[in-house]
Formats: structure tokens, sequence, C-alpha cells
């Protein structure tokens, strides 16, 4: 039986500078899967290279809904924090589809309204339904980001009709989780869940057969200002375990079989 983390950054510098230090201390803790998402086709090509250097880590390849649109918001003046060079949109589509095969899932892919001002969410759709056409077309789960767009972004998966779709960390109201839920998509709950109110009344009221365990390492960890990473999944199965009343064993059986369902093989 094992532990996953369907949402990680393990190419992150901060964590890339530990890396078998990282890797070995999820093993210790009985992660037997690592999913590192990718933000760009620099990144994507970092999260291949991890893979083939760990058998613990699976890629899914991706392009940060920011990064779909950020040469025309830096072009328009608008202020976003960022180390490096842009990378051009089409450019990080076509690096998606052309390595789609070589991933377990396309991701992360979504809408941002928090960091994107209203001007550029017609291209960011626009590239978003890009992104969902090759995972569709590869027969692919996804992996969303969303942040103040998740009622779009759910109404352009409904329409398009994905269904093996992971909403990664997700910030909208409990009312449209459940609606997201009962579609058939799953929610993945990050590290911090002890200290989120929402969080923790998703692991209380969710169905336990649509939720899944992530980390978004190195952010979102059990203990605030820390660095997170994938060993702490455990974390949040054992607390899990605790609004569950039952053991963690029962836990991982239960994530174990929903990580399995959506993405096709045991973790």
């Amino acid at each position: 039986m094992g532990l996953f983390d369907v949402h990680a950054h393990l190419t992150d510098p901060r964590l890339a500078a530990q890396e078998s230090d990282v890797l070995a201390r999820a093993k210790e803790r009985g992660v037997t899967t690592i999913i590192s998402n990718g933000l760009n086709p620099d990144d994507n090509e970092a999260v291949a290279a991890l893979a083939r250097r760990s058998e613990l880590v699976q890629p899914a390849f991706g392009l940060y809904p920011v990064d779909a649109v950020l040469p025309a918001m830096l072009a328009a003046g608008v202020d976003y924090p960022r180390d490096g060079e842009p990378c051009d949109p089409e450019a990080g589509v076509a690096w998606v589809a052309e390595h789609v095969s070589d991933c377990v899932a396309v991701g992360e892919i979504g809408l941002d309204r928090y960091w994107v001002p209203e001007p550029h969410w017609e291209a960011q759709e626009a590239v978003f339904r890009k992104l969902v056409a090759i995972a569709l077309d590869a027969d692919k789960p996804i992996i969303i980001h969303t942040r103040k767009a998740e009622r779009r972004a759910f109404e352009v998966l409904q329409e398009m009709g994905a269904m093996r779709v992971d909403w990664h960390c997700f910030g909208g109201k409990l009312k449209l989780a459940r609606r997201i839920l009962e579609h058939g998509h799953y929610l993945s709950i990050p590290a911090n869940a002890r200290k989120s109110e929402s969080f923790t009344r998703l692991l209380q009221t969710a169905p336990r057969d649509r939720l899944l365990l992530e980390t978004d390492c190195p952010y979102l960890g059990p203990t605030r200002g820390e660095l997170n990473e994938p060993a702490n999944v455990r974390v949040t199965a054992e607390y899990a375990a605790e609004l569950w009343d039952t053991d963690v064993r029962s836990v991982q059986s239960q994530v174990e079989s929903n990580f399995e369902r959506l993405f096709g093989f045991a973790p």
C-alpha cells in the first residue's frame, strides 16, 4: 500500500538543491509516487529529467495559467513577480502536445484571475482550452490550478467533456466544490489542511472516494514558514484518520483506490 503526492514542484530550486534527501524522506514516510507538475517548457524538461532519475517521481507536463498570457501582460505594463524570461504561450502548448505521451497527466493548467487582469482572460481561456483538448485527445488526466476563476474553469471542463480531473488546492466556495465532486471530478488536499477551515471541511464532508493527497511543495506546509516536501502527505493522511475516526491504513486504502481510478495505475 502506497502514499502519493499528486501535486509537487520538486524542480523548485529550494527542493532541487536537496533532491536526494527530499526523496529519501518521502520514501521513509511511505510515499511511493510523487507527481511533479511542470509549469512551462523549461520546467517540463526538468520534471522529465527528474522522473528519469528517480523511480519515485512521475511527470506531469503543463503550462501555468499566468505563463499562458505573461508576455502580453508584461507588454501591457502589468507587474508580476517572476524570475527568468517568460515563455511563448504557443510554444508552451506545442511542447505539451509533442510530449504528452511521456507524462501521466497534463498539469498544472487552468485559469487564474488573481494575477491576470480581465483584458487577458479571453486569451488565457483560449490557451486553457487547447491544453484540455490535448489531454482529452491523449486520454490523460488533468491537474487543475485555478484562482478566483473556479466557476468558469468548471464550466469550460464541463463543456469540453473532461471527466478525469483533479482540482489541486481548491480555493473556491464549498458549494461549488460539492458540485465539482458530484460531477465526478477529484479534489486533492494539501498538507496545511489542519490549519485551514475550508480543507478541514472538505475532509469532513466530501465523498471520500473523490479525495486525493498533495503537498504543492515547497508551498503550503503543515508548519507556516517551513519548506514543504512530499513526505508531508503523511501528515494529511493522519489528520484525515482523526476526522474520519479511523486509522491511517484505512485512509491510505481509500485514497490509493481513488488515485488508481483517476490515473490508471497504483501509486
